[in-house]
């Protein structure tokens, strides 16, 4: 065999074994390939599709997400898909002015897999970008992604996981901190800071990392009469009032969390009998709606809406858009509507009196994620109706 060529047919292997380590074989000639100055390309063959039988894709820096890649993989090989390596074009330089004209995402062909989503230019920059915003390695994310904007959860996590990796440089934007585990199956918390912009900002190059879920753990003001300070909000529905994705994103399609992640969520909140509401989360991009008070109430009102932030519905609907299943669990931090708005000494009380048992929560819904669906959650509400299945069947 061409020492840069590997094709990989179920009916080559008569057993697991020797399936896992050709696509060990395939992960490395990838990483080779890439490493000489090209991208590896990746060509899937499906008898089974009458319409789609073959697709392909090009990949960058293959060693940040190989975990995805060996199981991608060897699912479809294990199908029945014939799936050959091989390289491609030379590898666009990150400073060359032609870097941009490929990675239009208006140009997204969604027959592909998601496995190809984005192209191998996309990936190199948003891999460098995730270096810079965070001061990690693209390696060290985890598959299960949690975004907060405070300080207090870091120290919760770090104190939790005190080998965990930090960033390797002081002053970045949105730092990262990851609980490594084998085959990536760890936790990775990402402080973002506040509002939508930096929340589109992350999930963007997080997204071609393709993990298996990603949570927004935050806090928010409380929107009912019978919500105190402390109580938990489950989303099951946003208000786009953020806008940063409207012209990338219709505004009328509905975007909701995952069901499953939703499901463990309430289960841990209920096996801790904790009070909790759910339903709809405004996102502003205004942290200072209170000034324009009565048309974001009006809004409030007609969405039937429980809570208000500035990130929750930024990253559901990127999370929505990159095929990624995703959930928020908030905190009532304050009820500006009802004569508790967010003074500093009174937030403050609230932050060391919520922060532990907040990301204990999220953690232990992880777990349940982790214990009965270790290969990735199921993503059929966020696969449209064109892309390719991943088992047999017609398309």
């Amino acid at each position: 065999m061409d020492s840069k060529l590997i094709e990989l047919n179920k009916s080559d292997f008569t057993s697991e074994e020797e399936l896992k380590q050709a696509i060990a074989r395939a992960c490395d000639l990838m990483e080779n390939i890439y490493s000489s100055g090209h991208y590896p390309k990746m060509v899937v063959k499906r008898s089974w599709s009458k319409h789609n039988p073959v697709i392909d894709g090009e990949l960058a820096q293959p060693s940040a997400y190989r975990w995805y890649l060996s199981r991608e993989m060897e699912r479809l090989v294990q199908n029945g898909a014939e799936v050959i390596i091989k390289p491609s074009r030379e590898i666009i330089p990150l400073n060359d002015p032609n870097l941009f004209d490929n990675i239009d995402e208006e140009d997204w062909d969604l027959t592909q897999k998601k496995l190809f989503l984005f192209r191998a230019e996309r990936i190199d920059i948003s891999l460098d970008r995730l270096r810079h915003y965070t001061g990690t390695s693209a390696a060290d994310f985890q598959r299960y992604i949690l975004f907060t904007n405070y300080d207090m959860h870091v120290d919760v996590f770090k104190e939790k996981f005190p080998d965990c990796v930090k960033p390797s440089r002081s002053g970045v934007q949105m730092p990262a901190y990851h609980h490594k585990m084998e085959n990536n199956s760890g936790v990775t918390l990402i402080n973002i800071g506040v509002g939508p912009s930096n929340a589109k900002t992350i999930t963007d190059h997080v997204g071609v990392l393709r993990p298996d879920a990603m949570l927004m753990v935050g806090h928010c003001g409380g929107l009912r009469n019978h919500q105190d300070i402390g109580d938990f909000v489950l989303a099951d529905g946003y208000y786009r009032a953020d806008h940063v994705l409207d012209d990338l994103f219709p505004i009328g399609i509905p975007v909701i969390p995952n069901y499953i992640l939703n499901r463990y969520l309430l289960e841990v909140l209920d096996q801790h009998e904790l009070n909790h509401r759910i339903g709809t989360v405004y996102t502003t991009s205004n942290r200072n709606w209170e000034f324009s008070k009565a048309r974001t109430v009006e809004e409030i009102h007609q969405s039937r809406s429980v809570a208000i932030d500035m990130e929750s519905s930024t990253v559901a609907t990127n999370g929505f858009r990159y095929r990624i299943p995703h959930a928020t669990l908030l905190c009532v931090s304050d009820k500006p509507l009802h004569g508790k708005p967010k003074l500093s000494e009174a937030a403050q009380s609230f932050y060391q009196n919520s922060k532990e048992m907040h990301l204990e929560l999220v953690m232990e819904a992880l777990q349940m994620v982790k214990d009965n669906f270790p290969e990735g959650l199921p993503n059929s509400s966020i696969r449209a109706f064109n892309e390719p299945l991943m088992g047999s069947g017609e398309e």
